[in-house]
């Protein structure tokens, strides 16, 4: 997880000092570039995402206040910005494939490749499509807190929630993935409603 001494010159410097610039990048580059390729999985798409969420934080420097969160929330806040508006521009840009007719023709080693990759990504899929059921405000926490690793209090920070805002919508997403799944004779958790 990220470092949570406060930053050596402050955020602020990061929008007109390159060497406070650099620190800041290199002190969270890491798990920014995580944050994303647990989201996406082109690694092109990841490095680009990465890219712009320092940007971003570049130009809002002068606009972070340290009272609402260490500066690892706020740029998994700003992560989670750019990675929602990547999956709504590729959605728009699918549909947009989709109603050009334009396709890519798979021979049979790519066919089975693929079907050997689904199978394999049954279950996780499976767990996704659950968790996409979520109400999106649910669903940011308990990606935030059960998937990247933030403590509630950064995750609400990042949400720009109050921490028992944060606290209600985790107990929540977790009642409810905890109702739609369940554990198999062997411990393996099965998702109802998912298929085999």
């Amino acid at each position: 997880m990220g470092d949570e001494r406060p930053e050596p010159d402050g955020v602020a410097a990061i929008g007109r000092d390159p060497d406070a610039l650099e620190a800041f990048y290199r002190r969270h580059v890491a798990e920014v570039t995580g944050f994303v390729a647990r989201r996406v999985a082109d690694p092109h798409t990841v490095d680009d995402l990465t890219t712009e969420v320092f940007l971003a934080a570049i130009e809002a420097a002068d606009r972070y206040r340290p009272g609402r969160g260490a500066p690892r929330a706020w740029l998994l806040g700003i992560a989670r910005n750019l990675v929602a508006a990547e999956w709504r521009r590729r959605a728009g840009d699918l549909d947009k494939t989709r109603r050009e007719g334009s396709r890519r023709t798979l021979d049979d080693d790519d066919i089975s490749r693929l079907e050997e990759q689904i199978d394999a990504e049954r279950a996780s899929r499976a767990l996704h499509a659950v968790l996409a059921t979520l109400p999106p405000k649910l669903r940011g926490v308990v990606e935030l807190v059960d998937l990247d690793g933030l403590s509630l209090a950064e995750a609400a920070a990042a949400l720009g929630v109050r921490d028992g805002t944060a606290r209600v919508r985790l107990h929540r997403a977790r009642k409810v993935l905890k109702a739609a799944s369940a554990p198999s004779r062997d411990g393996v958790v099965v998702v109802k409603g998912a298929g085999s």
